[in-house]
C-alpha cells in the first residue's frame, strides 16, 4: 500500500465527519469563494492546461480527446457558473425523505445524509475536477479525485485553487484531494481502500470502468459510455429532425451523450437524403448500412464494429429500418443505456418508444445533448450512471448522499 496515498485517504476520511455537520450557509460560502477564485486565477489555470495540451499533441493525441482536455477563458467561466449553480441548489443533506408514526407511537424518519468520502477516477476532462467537488461539498462528502496524467497540471492547479479556498472556511482543505495521475498502481491502491473510501466513481473509457467495476473492493456507481441513437420515423417533421441530428452529432462530438448512430425510416428515403447532405456540410462521415451507401454518395461502408462504436468524432453510424420496433431491437443490440431520441410527429410511436428503451434517459424530440447535469438544473454532476441501482442518469446532488433512518420514541420497548 502506498502510504501517501493511505494518509490521503485518512485525512479525507477525518475530513469528512466535520463536513458532515458543517451548516448549509457555510457549504455556501465555500462554493463562492470557490466559484471567484476559479475566475480570479484563471490565467494561472489556462497556462497549466496549456502545458498538457501541448504534450498531449506531442504525443499525436486525437482533436477529441484534446478537446475535452482543453480549458478556455469561456469554459472557466462555464465551470464556476456551475459551481454557483450548486450553491443555489437546496442541502440534500438532512431532507426527510420519509416519515412515519407506528402504532406504538415511535416516529420512524428516513433522512439524507454524506456517504463520507467519494474516490473519482476519470480521464482526461480537468472540468470534472471541480464538478466533483463542488457537488461531494454540498453534499456534506469528501472526495479523493483520480484524474489522468494527461491532464496533470490542470488538475494540480484546479485542486491547488480550491483548497486555498477551502482555508478561509470551515470546510479543512483534506476534503478535497488529488492522487497521483501518473501511476496505474494509484488505480488499483484507491480500489482496495475500503474503510476510508466509501463509494467509487469511473467515469471515463470502457477500459477504465470496466477495470474499477470489476476489481473495486469498495462499492462502485457505474457510469457509462455514450453510444447514443436518434431515431427519425416517418412522421417526423423534416426541419426538426436535421436540428436534432445536427445538434446531437456536431455541437460537441467529443463528449458521451453525443450521437453516434442515425436510424431514420425506410419509407422516408427523402428525409435520408436530406440528414446525410446536412451532416456532410457539418464535415460528418456517414458510415451507412448497405442501403444508405446505395441512397448516399460518399458514404462509407460500415461494419459492425461502427454500430458499437463510441466515435466522440465527425463520424456517425447511419442505417434504415422499417418500423419503431426495428428501430428499439437496434438500440436494444447496440446501445449502452445512456440516452436514446425519437424524432416524431406521432404521440403513439413516441409513448412506445419510451416504454420500450431501456436507457438512463430517453428523449422524444429533443438533442441527446440535454443528457447533462447542468441541462437538468442540477448545477453540475458528477457522471452519468448508466446502472440501475442506486442511481441513474445525471448524478446530482440527491445522487450522490445516502440515508439514514432516524427512530423517536418515549420509552416504547419491544415485547
Amino acid at each position: 500500500m502506498d502510504n501517501k496515498i493511505l494518509e490521503q485517504a485518512k485525512a479525507a476520511k477525518i475530513s469528512s465527519r466535520v463536513l458532515a455537520c458543517v451548516t448549509t450557509d457555510e457549504k455556501n460560502r465555500a462554493l463562492g469563494l470557490i466559484a471567484d477564485a476559479l475566475e480570479k486565477r484563471c490565467g494561472e489555470i489556462l497556462a497549466a492546461n496549456a502545458l498538457d495540451v501541448e504534450a498531449a499533441r506531442a504525443k499525436g493525441t486525437s482533436e477529441s480527446m484534446i478537446d475535452r482536455l482543453s480549458l478556455t477563458g469561456p469554459r472557466i467561466s462555464a465551470i464556476a457558473e456551475g459551481v454557483r449553480q450548486v450553491a443555489d441548489l437546496p442541502d440534500p443533506v438532512g431532507e426527510v425523505v420519509e416519515k412515519t408514526t407506528r402504532p406504538n407511537g415511535l416516529v420512524i424518519s428516513k433522512v439524507r445524509v454524506p456517504l463520507g468520502v467519494i474516490g473519482m477516477i476519470y480521464e482526461a476532462r480537468p472540468n470534472v475536477t471541480v464538478d466533483a467537488a463542488a457537488l461531494t461539498l454540498k453534499a456534506g462528502s469528501a472526495v479523493l479525485l483520480r484524474g489522468s496524467g494527461s491532464a496533470m497540471h490542470s488538475n494540480e492547479t484546479l485542486v491547488r485553487v480550491i483548497r486555498d479556498a477551502l482555508r478561509e472556511t470551515a470546510i479543512p482543505e483534506e476534503a478535497v484531494d488529488l492522487i497521483d495521475g501518473t501511476s496505474h498502481d494509484s488505480v488499483d491502491e484507491m480500489m482496495c481502500l475500503r474503510g476510508y473510501i466509501d463509494l467509487m466513481i469511473p467515469r471515463g473509457g470502457a477500459g477504465l470502468i470496466r477495470r474499477v467495476v470489476e476489481g473495486s473492493r469498495v462499492p462502485v456507481l457505474e457510469t457509462g459510455v455514450g453510444n447514443c441513437h436518434v431515431f427519425v420515423d416517418e412522421t417526423a417533421d423534416a426541419d426538426m429532425a436535421e436540428r436534432i441530428v445536427i445538434n446531437a452529432k456536431t455541437q460537441r462530438p467529443s463528449v458521451c451523450n453525443a450521437a453516434e448512430t442515425l436510424l431514420v425510416h425506410r419509407g422516408r428515403p427523402d428525409m435520408l437524403k436530406r440528414l446525410c447532405s446536412a451532416l456532410a456540410e457539418n464535415g460528418v462521415t456517414v458510415h451507412g448500412d448497405e442501403e444508405v451507401c446505395s441512397l448516399i454518395e460518399g458514404a462509407v461502408p460500415a461494419t459492425e464494429k461502427d454500430f458499437a462504436e463510441e466515435f466522440l468524432s465527425l463520424d456517425m453510424a447511419v442505417k434504415l429500418v422499417g418500423s419503431v420496433d426495428e428501430a428499439i431491437e437496434h438500440i436494444t443490440r447496440y446501445g449502452t443505456g445512456h440516452t436514446e431520441a425519437i424524432v416524431t410527429g406521432s404521440r403513439e410511436n413516441a409513448d412506445h418508444f419510451v416504454r420500450s428503451i431501456d436507457a438512463a434517459a430517453v428523449n422524444v424530440n429533443a438533442s441527446t445533448r440535454f443528457t447533462d447535469g447542468f441541462e437538468y438544473g442540477f448545477g453540475a454532476e458528477i457522471g452519468i450512471s448508466t446502472q440501475k441501482m442506486h442511481a441513474r442518469g445525471p448524478l446530482g446532488l440527491r445522487e450522490i448522499t445516502s440515508y439514514k433512518y432516524i427512530v423517536e420514541g418515549n420509552g416504547q420497548i419491544r415485547g
